[in-house]
């Protein structure tokens, strides 16, 4: 599903009075600019997938799923399984989505995603091998925006990570040593899928002079710019996604990443806390 690119109109009087809350110190819901809305992580809410997540932030939620499949390898890797992000934005989620085939919005949340996770290996693709070189597991990472207030990327990086670390593998029954067909019982899931680290997202907003994090939409609809800051629970940047059509000084991106380090670690805590035994 797709959403229009437009951001949606805020008259100048509201956004001076957005400033005037932002000059405070606050958020327009008054909690500290550096501080996330309320957040809740539900893991194994769909029982057919490998892995699920159900993760809200306020009133954004969003559901991802992982689904694993056997399939080839890629030829530059023969012998490591295959990660793939996909997203979809459902069009009861916000007015300003429409149905029809994902567009550059969804595509890019959904290479943000894939990046983060990809970049600093997340998923230890090197032991997905069932047989080296022709068979591996293809793990499928589906997400699903279900409710939009703002902050959409990293309320989709919590519900990715999330699903990934609860995620079981389907018992491998037999292969077949002429051919290498592999033959699963996906009713039987043994091990977790192996996880060599969690990431999350900061998206940290530019409204005027202000740096905020997670903002909610009435923000994001008046910020000039986003930095979207992938972070290591080592505390290492993973990666960073510029969004909008306005600009960070040196000095603004130095104080976003001290943010996002800042921040990051109750994120990656939430998570851990969720994927428990």
């Amino acid at each position: 599903m797709s959403i229009t690119p437009e951001q949606p109109v805020i008259p100048k009087l509201k956004y001076n009075a957005i400033l005037n809350v932002l000059a405070k110190g606050q958020h327009i819901d008054k909690r500290p600019l550096n501080t996330y809305r309320s957040i809740s992580i539900k893991t194994n809410v769909v029982p057919n997938a490998e892995g699920s997540a159900l993760v809200s932030i306020g009133s954004t939620q969003v559901l991802a799923g992982v689904k694993l499949d056997v399939g080839q390898p890629y030829a530059d890797t023969p012998n490591e399984g295959v990660l793939i992000v996909n997203a979809e934005f459902l069009p009861a989620a916000s007015p300003t989505f429409e149905p029809g085939p994902p567009d550059e919005n969804a595509i890019e949340l959904a290479r943000v995603i894939d990046r983060s996770l990809r970049e600093p290996k997340v998923v230890a693709l090197d032991k997905l091998a069932i047989v080296p070189g022709k068979k591996v597991w293809i793990v499928w990472v589906d997400i699903y925006v279900m409710d939009h207030d703002g902050n959409l990327l990293d309320a989709s990086m919590l519900a990715a990570m999330a699903a990934l670390a609860s995620a079981r593998i389907p018992r491998v029954v037999s292969v077949d040593p002429n051919t290498g067909d592999v033959m699963i019982d996906r009713e039987t899931r043994e091990d977790r899928l192996p996880i060599n680290k969690y990431v999350c997202t900061v998206t940290v907003a530019k409204i005027g002079s202000y740096l905020v994090v997670d903002p909610n939409l009435e923000e994001e609809a008046v910020a000039s710019a986003r930095l979207a800051i992938s972070v290591a629970e080592d505390g290492s940047i993973v990666g960073m996604q510029k969004m909008g059509m306005g600009y960070f000084t040196e000095d603004e991106v130095k104080k976003a990443v001290g943010l996002a380090i800042g921040v990051a670690p109750s994120l990656i805590a939430a998570i851990k806390s969720a994927v428990q035994p």
